[in-house]
C-alpha cells in the first residue's frame, strides 16, 4: 500500500532524485564520532536542530490547551500540567528543551569559531546561525512570560526594562512588545503571538537557508 502511493507521488513529483541525493550524501570522517570521539563536537549542531524538532512537536501539543489571555492563561498551564494525561511530561520536555537548546547552540557555536567554520566561503552560513541564535534567545524570552505567573511576570518586567535602556529605539521596542504603557493582556497576546507565529516562521527560513548553504559547501573540516 504505501510503496503504491510513493510510486502515485512520485511519477508526479520526481521526489525520488532527492532523496537518493540526501541518502549518498557522505559524511565526512572528522565528523563521524564511529571513526574518533573528538569528532563528537561536530555533532552539536545536529543536536540543536533535533531540539528543535522536539520543540516545536510539544509547543504544537501545548497550544492546544493553552489559553493566551490574563485571566484562564494560569489556570489552562495548571489544567495541562495536572489533568492532561502525559501534559506535565509534554510541558517539562518544551520547559527543559528551551535551556538545552541554548546551551547546545553556545556549543555548536564556540565548535564554529574555534575550528575557523566561519571563514571563507562560509561567512554568510556564520551570519545565519547569529540570527538564528537570536531568535532562539527571542523564543525564549516571549515564552517565559506564557504561565502567567509572578516569576514569568516580574522576570519579564526586567527584561522590558533592559530593553528599554537602548539608545533611542528602546522606549519603542519596549512599547511594542507590551501592546502599551503597562505590562498586561496586551503584553501576553503579543508575547503568545511573537512566540507561536512570528519566531517560528522566522527560524523555519533561517534553518532552511542554514541547511542549503551547509549541502551546498560541505561541513567545514578541523584547522
Amino acid at each position: 500500500m504505501f510503496k503504491k502511493v510513493y510510486n502515485w507521488i512520485d511519477e508526479r513529483l520526481d521526489i525520488t532524485p532527492m532523496w537518493r541525493d540526501v541518502a549518498d550524501h557522505e559524511v565526512p570522517e572528522h565528523v563521524n564520532p564511529a571513526h574518533h570521539f573528538a569528532a563528537f563536537v561536530y555533532c552539536f549542531g545536529g543536536l540543536t536542530f533535533f531540539l528543535v524538532v522536539i520543540q516545536i512537536l510539544s509547543g504544537m501539543f501545548l497550544t492546544m490547551y493553552y489559553v493566551p489571555d490574563i485571566l484562564n492563561a494560569y489556570a489552562s498551564v495548571d489544567y495541562l500540567q495536572h489533568k492532561v494525561a502525559f501534559g506535565v511530561i509534554v510541558r517539562g520536555m518544551h520547559f527543559w528543551g528551551a535551556s538545552l537548546i541554548i546551551t547546545m547552540m553556545f556549543l555548536h557555536t564556540l565548535r564554529v569559531f574555534f575550528t575557523g567554520s566561519y571563514k571563507s566561503p562560509r561567512e554568510m552560513n556564520w551570519v545565519v546561525g547569529m540570527l538564528i541564535f537570536f531568535v532562539m534567545m527571542g523564543l525564549g524570552f516571549t515564552g517565559y512570560l506564557l504561565p502567567w505567573d509572578n516569576k514569568a511576570y516580574f522576570a519579564t518586567k526586567v527584561g522590558l526594562q533592559i530593553a528599554n535602556s537602548a539608545p533611542v529605539i528602546g522606549p519603542y521596542i519596549t512599547r511594542f512588545l507590551q501592546g502599551g504603557e503597562i505590562t498586561g493582556a496586551q503584553t501576553l497576546t503579543r508575547f503568545f503571538t511573537i512566540h507561536v507565529f512570528f519566531f517560528p516562521a522566522i527560524l523555519l527560513a533561517l534553518l532552511g537557508g542554514h541547511f542549503f548553504m551547509i549541502r551546498k559547501q560541505g561541513i567545514s573540516g578541523p584547522l
